[in-house]
């Protein structure tokens, strides 16, 4: 078995929308803001930004100017199930991943009761059914996910992880695992000793462009079911 993780959401990056989504540190509840989509879709499929305002509007948060009138790509796509990725991290997703695998997100939040750092989090999983082609969606199934709602050449190497319903979503409430030390956020050492190791430098959590792979995947998994989450097949 093998445990990707995988950053998403919006972030502080370029590509991220310089903003975090937010979460209330002390219930762990947290509105799920994707990243920009900067790529051309398919007409009709497009995910206005404006769409999150009654989930921000619940932490007293709104989006900023940039963003407000833009779309989002919505990857994962907890309505759907799925996540989408293209190029190097196709590639690794494509040799990593198959039936019972999981693909496991975390993302970095801003709590709305205060604190000057972030909050890095597990956000939500998908048990790995099946991994396809974007290329391979039909025009009439386009909306399951980002890369299937993107115009792509033919030939695009971009793929779709679809998780098995009933044990994939996001989660209701996220799961804290990271601290700022050493000049980077990483998981915490008390979860790496639970977890075991990842394939990144003591859990470093920031952007890189390969993810890291759980070492000793069914202590994670213990740890997580252990956690009791709810996982909802929405993204808000």
């Amino acid at each position: 078995m093998n445990i990707l993780f995988i950053r998403v959401a919006a972030d502080q990056s370029s590509g991220g929308g310089y903003w975090n989504g937010p979460v209330d540190g002390r219930t762990n509840e947290f509105a799920y803001v994707a990243i920009p989509e900067q790529v051309e879709t398919h007409a009709g499929l497009e995910k206005p930004y404006e769409t999150l305002a009654p989930a921000l509007a619940r932490f007293g948060v709104s989006l900023p100017g940039h963003l407000r009138a833009g779309h989002m790509h919505l990857d994962p796509d907890f309505d759907h199930l799925t996540y989408g990725d293209s190029g190097r991290k196709a590639a690794q997703i494509r040799s990593t991943l198959g039936q019972g695998d999981y693909a496991v997100f975390y993302a970095g939040l801003k709590d709305v009761r205060g604190g000057a750092g972030l909050v890095y989090a597990i956000i939500g999983l998908l048990e790995v059914h099946q991994v396809v082609r974007a290329t391979s969606i039909p025009p009439e199934d386009r909306d399951v996910n980002a890369h299937a709602r993107r115009v792509l050449r033919p030939g695009a190497e971009d793929v779709i992880v679809r998780g098995r319903p009933g044990a994939s979503g996001r989660l209701a409430r996220c799961l804290p695992i990271g601290d700022y030390r050493d000049r980077a956020y990483r998981v915490r050492r008390d979860l790496l000793e639970e977890w075991g190791e990842l394939t990144a430098n003591d859990g470093y959590l920031q952007r890189s462009a390969r993810m890291p792979l759980l070492v000793e995947p069914l202590r994670f998994l213990d740890w997580f079911r252990r956690q009791s989450p709810t996982l909802l097949q929405r993204n808000n």
